[in-house]
C-alpha cells in the first residue's frame, strides 16, 4: 500500500547530484519541534531506566548500553508493545532533536499509540572504550561500523536472540511481531531495516531517517534484494532530505554513495512489491532536525491500527487484547 505523508516542504523527488540550497544555509532551521515533542503540563510521564549493559555473544568482547523506558500507564498486567531505537543516546536525550520519551509520553495518553516499552540501546563497544554520546556517535570507537552496515544476521542476534530474553524476562511484553517495532538514523536505520529483513517472525515496524542504503558495507544492494525476494510482512516509513550526503563537489559522482538517491531506490522498489508504505522527503542535511517535526507522525501511522476498546465502562483502554 503506498501512501503519503504531506509537508509544506515537499517538492517532486530528484536525483540531482548538488543539494537544493547553498551550503552556508542551514536548512535545518526549517525544523521545528511539534507540539507532541514538548512535555505537556498533565500529562504522566514514563521513567528511562539505565543504562544497563547487554553483553554480546554474537560480536565477543563488546558490549551494548542501553535504556529502557516505562510508561506510568504499564503496570505488567497485560502484555504492551515494543519498540527498539538504535543509536539510543540520540533518540533518548531531552537535548537532541527526537525527544523520544516525550512523544511517547504525549502518544500514550491519547491513545494514539499503545501502551509500549521502548528501549534506547548504542551500538557495541568494547570495555575500554567510552559509551557513545550526542556529539559521538560511536563510528570511531566502537562496533557501529561493522554492526550496523553490514547485512548479515549477526547485529539481528544481539536484538532479537540477547537483547528481546532479558525485556522478556522483566517486563510482560507482546510475543506478537506485530506488537514490535524498530527504528533508528544513518547507520541505525539500515540496522533496523536489516534486523526486521531478517527476523520478520519478530519485527514488523521500521522506523527509518537518512537511512545508509548506499555502498558503506554493500548497503545499496537493499533496493534489488526488495525487488528478488518474496514480499515480507513489514510496515515501513521513509524520511530523508534533499540535502542529505550526496556526495563531494571535487569528486566523480557516484549514485552508491548518495543517500537521498538510495533512499529514493528503496522507496521505490518498496512501493512496487506492493510493501505497507509511507515516506517523507524533506530538505534536511544528514542527522535528525526532520525528526522535530514528523517523529510523532511516523510513530502514530506505523501503530495506527493498533486495537482499542468501544466499551464505555472501560475506563482505561487496553492497547490490545492478545
Amino acid at each position: 500500500m503506498r501512501r503519503w505523508f504531506g509537508l509544506l516542504l515537499l517538492s517532486s523527488c530528484t536525483f540531482a547530484q548538488s543539494p537544493v540550497t547553498g551550503p552556508a544555509e542551514d536548512v535545518n532551521r526549517f525544523y521545528d519541534f511539534s507540539p507532541d515533542s514538548l512535555v505537556k503540563e498533565g500529562v504522566p510521564q514514563g521513567e528511562v531506566k539505565g543504562p544497563f549493559v547487554l553483553p554480546s555473544k554474537a560480536y565477543p568482547g563488546t558490549q551494548h548500553d542501553y535504556w529502557i523506558y516505562v510508561p506510568k500507564q504499564y503496570d505488567g498486567k497485560q502484555p504492551v508493545a515494543l519498540m527498539v531505537f538504535q543509536d539510543g543516546q540520540a533518540f533518548k536525550d531531552p537535548e537532541g532533536d527526537v525527544h523520544a520519551p516525550t512523544v511517547l509520553d504525549n502518544l500514550i495518553v491519547r491513545r494514539e499509540l499503545p501502551v509500549m516499552i521502548a528501549v534506547f540501546i548504542n551500538p557495541g563497544r568494547t570495555p575500554e572504550q567510552p559509551m557513545a554520546t550526542l556529539t559521538e556517535w560511536g563510528d570511531r570507537r566502537s562496533n557501529r561500523p561493522t554492526e550496523y552496515n553490514t547485512l548479515d544476521d549477526k547485529y539481528a542476534r544481539v536484538v532479537v536472540d540477547e537483547l528481546l530474553p532479558v525485556l522478556y524476562a522483566e517486563y510482560n511484553i507482546s510475543r506478537d511481531p506485530e506488537q514490535h517495532g524498530i527504528g533508528g538514523s544513518s547507520s541505525g536505520a539500515i540496522a533496523a531495516f536489516t534486523v526486521a529483513w531478517q527476523r520478520p517472525e519478530t519485527f514488523r515496524k521500521v522506523l527509518s531517517n537518512v537511512g545508509s542504503f548506499v555502498n558503506l558495507r554493500g548497503g545499496d544492494a537493499y533496493a534489488d534484494l526488495v525487488k528478488k525476494s518474496k514480499r515480507k510482512p513489514l510496515r515501513i516509513f521513509l524520511v530523508d532530505g534533499r540535502n542529505d550526503n550526496r556526495g563531494r563537489p571535487d569528486a566523480p559522482y557516484d549514485v552508491r554513495k548518495d543517500w537521498f538517491a538510495q533512499n529514493i531506490r528503496l522507496q521505490q522498489a518498496l512501493a512496487a512489491k506492493g510493501y505497507d508504505l509511507n515516506y517523507s522527503w524533506g530538505i534536511q542535511r544528514h542527522g535528525q532536525a526532520m525528526l522535530r517535526t514528523v517523529f510523532p507522525e511516523m510513530m502514530r501511522w506505523l501503530w495506527r491500527d493498533h486495537a482499542v476498546s468501544s466499551d464505555p465502562a472501560n475506563e482505561v483502554e487496553r492497547s490490545f487484547a492478545r
